[in-house]
């Protein structure tokens, strides 16, 4: 594969995997829009594996703590982080089933431009409406178990391309009076069991076809989305702790709206 595809296609997931304008959307576009080949079940692994990486790096005192915690747990002691790992497992439970049968069945149909466009603009405005009317009142810790599957059942439209795994988890957690930073931290503690379950249902495949190596373009890809990822994740945060979901909005009103002059063919 071309080096400019590798940096490009790695750049793109890792910018957007966090940031709530759907990483997905953007990788089935690049293909599409930039009349490049599809770049393949080794390239979406290694990087998904890159983003996994950098989320774990940014929250690793939460990984560790979950890890503690659930060893307290075995041992017979309460232990809050433990409660942390039991949530993020029930707000998993409804993208994995939804998962499984999209996977089995396809939807090769919700990759077009059309659907992506409405998608982006359509979840875009949810998420400035969400983040208007949602309080600020409650952190992690304040989390009920019914919460969390309510923002794991609205995890599941984010298979549709275009919706924004992120932004429609943040949109669901703003909505229950989550403030924006814990929005935002639970939304990615919760991208790391999913991406986890896509990552090796994605490896599986390549093992069945026998294409599961290790080359230089699969190491620069993986390492390109881990370094844009990291940055990404650092600079919502520094935004979040001060400001809004708006930047975000206009981008996907921009962007969504741009999509659907395009498939319509509004632009002449």
């Amino acid at each position: 594969m071309p080096i400019l595809h590798i940096v490009v296609l790695a750049l793109v997931q890792g910018i957007t995997e966090f940031l709530p304008v759907s990483s997905s959307g953007h990788l089935a576009l690049v293909p599409i829009l930039a009349d490049w080949p599809d770049q393949g079940l080794i390239i979406d692994v290694a990087v998904h594996v890159g983003t996994l990486g950098a989320v774990m790096l940014y929250f690793w005192r939460d990984m560790v703590g979950m890890i503690a915690g659930l060893y307290r747990t075995a041992k017979g002691r309460s232990d809050p982080m433990a409660r942390l790992a039991g949530l993020l497992a029930i707000s998993t439970v409804p993208v994995v089933v939804a998962g499984y049968f999209l996977n089995r069945y396809g939807m090769d149909g919700l990759r077009s431009v059309t659907i992506i466009g409405w998608a982006t603009l359509g979840f875009g405005i949810i998420l400035l409406i969400t983040d208007r009317i949602g309080m600020t009142l409650r952190r992690i810790e304040h989390v009920g178990f019914g919460d969390a599957l309510i923002i794991g059942m609205a995890q599941v439209l984010a298979l549709i391309p275009g919706t924004s795994r992120s932004g429609i988890t943040m949109s669901a957690a703003r909505l229950l009076g989550m403030e924006r930073t814990e929005a935002a931290r639970f939304s990615m503690l919760m991208s790391v069991p999913t991406i986890i379950g896509a990552g090796v249902l994605k490896g599986l495949e390549l093992y069945q076809i026998g294409d599961a190596r290790l080359t230089s373009d699969v190491i620069l890809a993986a390492g390109l989305s881990f370094v844009a990822a990291l940055v990404a994740i650092f600079l919502m945060m520094a935004w979040l702790r001060r400001a809004t979901f708006t930047p975000f909005v206009v981008y996907r009103v921009l962007l969504g709206g741009g999509l659907l002059a395009l498939s319509y063919g509004w632009l002449g």
